[in-house]
């Protein structure tokens, strides 16, 4: 991905504070600041989808006191309800950087909007995606009830950042999370190299990934929307053909392996 190029111009329209903080502790303040000064914005949550049935809160700051337990909600199940997730993965090949539909309640289920909007005090949200590779960070920006609706000249302006701000977001999480250096990276690597990993199927794969990513069988079923039979089904297989019996044993696996000679580096 090419470095990210801050608007041009100086003052209340320019991020450059933010592209200038990628990779640095400092860099979640200065991208709420940015997009404070640009678009009147009072919460920004960032996710990543690495599957379309995986996400992960990589970025929680601003007004919104919930913002913690909205990110692990939406990781944990809720995000198969966002009706951006389709449009996001739809558009993936056609454009990387993706600028989301205007929000519209409607668009939500009545518990999600509930959960994200009403209980939250949320009125607004502006949203861009872009995509990096494999990986895919979703930026959300969000008004509150204090603060009333982005005006349309804010909208204008987030659309105008919409696609620097990915490519920022993007070029911080990848310097401060090398995929080299993301550990269940480095067990999808494992898996797909090295015998006897490589004797699963992809589903097998997928439930002892997330057993050893430390999900329970509840836990597994709702990430791959699979049943609870399903997960324990793909579990016994995957031992069966490892030759062992438990979780202890599958970690006894992957501790060996990575300790080899020909560890991942």
């Amino acid at each position: 991905m090419k470095a990210p190029q801050a608007l041009k111009g100086t003052g209340e329209h320019d991020i450059t504070p933010a592209v200038l903080a990628i990779g640095r502790p400092l860099f979640p303040q200065a991208l709420i600041g940015a997009l404070r000064r640009v678009g009147g914005v009072g919460h920004c949550m960032v996710f990543t989808f690495e599957g379309e049935r995986s996400a992960r809160c990589l970025l929680d700051i601003g007004n919104i006191p919930s913002g913690p337990d909205l990110g692990a909600a939406y990781s944990e199940h809720f995000h198969l309800a966002d009706p951006n997730r389709d449009t996001i993965f739809r558009e993936r090949s056609s454009a990387p950087s993706i600028v989301l539909p205007t929000f519209a309640r409607r668009m939500y289920s009545t518990r999600y909007a509930k959960i994200f909007f009403e209980d939250a005090e949320i009125v607004d949200k502006f949203a861009t995606a872009i995509w990096a590779e494999r990986a895919c960070f979703y930026v959300n920006f969000y008004r509150t009830v204090a603060q009333g609706r982005f005006s349309s000249e804010q909208v204008e302006r987030l659309n105008g950042i919409a696609p620097a701000i990915g490519a920022t977001v993007a070029r911080h999480f990848q310097a401060v999370n090398p995929p080299d250096h993301d550990p269940y990276r480095k067990l999808e690597l494992l898996f797909s190299t090295s015998d006897p990993l490589t004797r699963l199927t992809h589903r097998e794969r997928q439930v002892s990934l997330r057993i050893l990513s430390g999900f329970n069988s509840e836990a597994i079923s709702m990430d791959l929307g699979i049943s609870l039979q399903s997960t324990f089904t793909y579990r016994k297989r995957a031992y069966a053909k490892l030759g062992i019996s438990s979780q202890n044993e599958l970690f006894a696996i992957v501790l060996r392996l990575l300790a080899s000679p020909h560890r991942l580096n």
